[in-house]
């Protein structure tokens, strides 16, 4: 039998860091991020702690990922440490080593719990290429409905589920040519997002913007029904 590897030490440190996703490389998948973060943590010479076992990887955890395709200025991950760092020189390594448009932006001491347990809701801006009156016509029909029901291919194959339930706020902007849209929605399983919310504007009154949206995700946390505001997590 092959003799077990020795057991790595546990992180001495765990740092939750906020990062975005801009321009074209919005693009980048899960996958593809999760490689150039940790080709980054190696360039920066950031002290990772690692997993143990026969195959151990740099701890880090993620967490609220958003769909290729879209923009977001409010990604989040955690990371161990082997010992102790400053957060400032961690940002500052990890902004000098990642990729221009893969853009880290802040990094805090973690206080310990779950950091997917803090994101809750999240906060979009949809940009189409649609004049504000139907659009707000189609989003007055929508909110109006107890339930809208989409299909969508996941992981577990089709999947039929109600994307007017996750719907905390849905507003309507003038912008430019176009209309903007502010859409908050509730984190849910399965996960409902912006294009699922499109989806059944579209189902309930025929709006199909001519030219592909533009998703960016402004913010990501727990949602404050008080004040109507997705909270930072790293606050």
């Amino acid at each position: 039998m092959p003799t077990q590897p020795p057991q790595q030490a546990p992180p001495v440190q765990r740092l939750r860091i906020r990062y975005a996703k801009r321009g074209r490389l919005r693009f980048t998948s899960h996958r593809d991020f999760s490689r150039a973060f940790e080709r980054a943590v190696v360039r920066a010479g950031v002290p990772m702690a690692y997993s143990s076992g026969f195959n151990p990887h740099p701890r880090i955890s993620y967490a609220g990922a958003a769909p290729t395709g879209a923009a977001s200025e409010a990604e989040y991950l955690e990371i161990g440490l082997a010992r102790t760092v400053a957060p400032a020189t961690v940002l500052a390594e990890l902004a000098a080593a990642m990729p221009p448009g893969l853009d880290v932006l802040d990094v805090v001491e973690s206080p310990g719990g779950a950091l997917a347990d803090l994101l809750q809701a999240s906060r979009w801006q949809v940009e189409l290429t649609l004049p504000p009156e139907p659009v707000a016509t189609a989003v007055a029909t929508f909110l109006a409905q107890e339930s809208v029901p989409v299909s969508r291919m996941t992981r577990k194959g089709l999947r039929e589920f109600d994307c007017r339930a996750a719907v905390l706020s849905l507003t309507v902007h003038p912008h430019g040519a176009g209309t903007r849209l502010v859409l908050v929605l509730r984190h849910t399983d399965p996960m409902v997002r912006p294009d699922d919310v499109l989806t059944g504007l579209e189902r309930l009154a025929g709006l199909a913007p001519p030219a592909p949206p533009l998703l960016t995700r402004l913010a990501q946390g727990r949602w404050d029904a008080g004040r109507e505001q997705v909270t930072d997590p790293l606050a």
